[in-house]
């Protein structure tokens, strides 16, 4: 199981807009038809990696309770199928379906949107503001498959609260650490 960091894309960044198909509806999405109100995550996922399993429920119950704050959380699978079948649309739907998202779940068949938001890893997570300037880059929280250390989207939420408070996030934005994306090239 590699351990690959974020690239911690520079704070204050304006998210790039995107056109992809959610699995889960098999309609295409936009960051402007999904965005939040108050805030909008986009996290780089996959079905296979371990790191992406540990978190999975947390990604749930985190979508659910601040759905009504106005944040919007989207998912998006830029892995090679060819070589990680595993990770397929119709197996995305499934797993998203299994796990209860609630949010749309996109796949980047070119791997452009991954490549514009340099992400390196699954999960790897962004917050942008409500005028979509990142505010926040890295990790869920400390937990890790087998470190003993419960799942509970600390530094995630605390990013969220910051925004949905208007307060300056000063906590240390430390890199996610997860499966490398699987790159075509």
């Amino acid at each position: 199981m590699s351990q690959t960091p974020s690239n911690m894309l520079p704070l204050g960044t304006i998210a790039i807009d995107f056109s992809l198909k959610d699995t889960i509806s098999d309609e295409i999405v936009t960051l402007q038809n999904a965005r939040g109100l108050q805030a909008t995550v986009i996290m780089f996922i996959c079905n296979h990696c371990p790191f992406v399993k540990h978190v999975n429920s947390e990604l749930v119950k985190i979508a659910k309770e601040y759905a009504s704050k106005g944040v919007n959380l989207i998912a998006i699978s830029s892995n090679d199928v060819e070589n990680y079948p595993q990770d397929a649309p119709d197996k995305m739907k499934q797993n998203a379906l299994d796990e209860g998202y609630i949010f749309p779940y996109l796949y980047d068949q070119t791997q452009e949107i991954a490549e514009a938001y340099q992400a390196a890893c699954t999960p790897d997570f962004y917050v942008f503001d409500t005028d979509l300037k990142l505010t926040y880059r890295g990790q869920l929280d400390d937990s890790r498959p087998g470190n003993n250390i419960p799942v509970t989207g600390t530094d995630l939420r605390y990013a969220l609260n910051c925004i949905l408070e208007n307060k300056e996030n000063t906590k240390e934005q430390r890199p996610s650490i997860g499966c490398n994306i699987k790159w075509k090239k």
